[in-house]
């Protein structure tokens, strides 16, 4: 065969490859999915359980790359990397509210007065409306939520109510509802770190911390700390999201499987994360803290206050039909 027909005829077979790609016929597609969570955290066995179902219904069409521990950087991080192209899926909450205001009411304190209140608003008309903004604003669609478990306070003296936490210096996330609502009770936040929360209360330069059970007993603060005291002031949920524009990238058939197989992940973590709060407390007290049954509702009424001041309008309309529901 002449060298002239070689050519013409592997220059054809690029053309007639471009042209399948084109058309969807060769198209494999990745989905890195980075998130905050240690490996034996229940959000990492339900991504690794999303990867499963993925992978296997479209064939091996769709692959899923699971990173965690923040290894593809850190919340804010993995959200502006999304809307780059250069991740795909995260595990995010209430931080999107620095784009849609509507996802703060993902974790306002006492919003919610149990886990059925809060699940109710996260599948019900809030939860949509929610969605709806954060796609909007964002350019993430969310997939799934998971329930997290209510936030309490821990310290080295009982608190039982309000009065309790006078001068008390407490760490809290930067979030600025939360640091008011403590003002309010009484007592004195700080703003800092997670990663240094363990080191400060060990050097007493904070007293307190409060967090999910989850996060008192992954963080070893039975060491530092000697009572959980069951305030439950924050129920919220949190969002597995995806690029709008990677899974609109997709053929209908996969984005179908995407979103069944998301579907099931959050069944699945649901059963995870409702056995792990039924030992979680056992846990903590086996390691020597003491849960201390505090007045949720005298908290509730105190904090109301700041609340209210730190939601503006629209927020505060979307609490209202929240409480309606309720």
């Amino acid at each position: 065969m002449k060298c002239g027909k070689v050519i013409f005829l592997l220059v054809l077979c690029l053309i007639m490859s471009s042209c399948d790609s084109k058309n969807g016929a060769t198209d494999n597609f990745t989905l890195k999915f980075g998130h905050l969570a240690s490996e034996s955290n229940t959000w990492h066995k339900a991504a690794l359980k999303f990867k499963e179902l993925v992978e296997e219904r479209s064939q091996g069409k769709i692959e899923v790359k699971v990173y965690p521990n923040s290894q593809l950087g850190k919340e804010m991080d993995l959200i502006n990397s999304i809307q780059l192209g250069t991740a795909d899926m995260t595990i995010t909450g209430e931080s999107l509210q620095n784009w849609a205001p509507k996802a703060a009411l993902m974790a306002v304190p006492y919003a919610f007065q149990s886990s059925s209140e809060m699940r109710a608003a996260a599948s019900g008309p809030a939860g949509q409306e929610i969605c709806q903004e954060i796609t909007a604003k964002t350019g993430l669609v969310p997939l799934a939520w998971f329930e997290r478990g209510p936030r309490h306070l821990t310290t080295n003296r009982p608190v039982k109510s309000p009065e309790d936490l006078k001068g008390l210096k407490i760490r809290v996330p930067n979030v600025p509802i939360f640091v008011k609502v403590w003002e309010e009770l009484g007592a004195k936040p700080t703003p800092m770190a997670f990663s240094e929360v363990f080191t400060s209360l060990q050097q007493n330069t904070i007293e307190a911390q409060e967090n999910p059970l989850d996060l008192i007993d992954s963080a070893s603060f039975s060491e530092v700390q000697k009572h959980v005291n069951l305030t439950a002031h924050v129920r919220s949920w949190i969002y597995v999201v995806i690029g709008e524009e990677k899974l609109s990238s997709m053929p209908a058939d996969l984005q179908a499987i995407v979103l069944q197989a998301a579907k099931d992940m959050q069944d699945y973590e649901n059963k995870l994360f409702i056995e792990e709060e039924k030992n979680l407390r056992a846990k903590l007290e086996k390691s020597g803290m003491t849960m201390v049954d505090a007045d949720q509702e005298a908290f509730a009424a105190k904090a109301r206050v700041a609340v209210l001041k730190s939601l503006n309008e629209e927020q505060r309309t979307l609490l209202e039909k929240i409480n309606a529901q309720n």
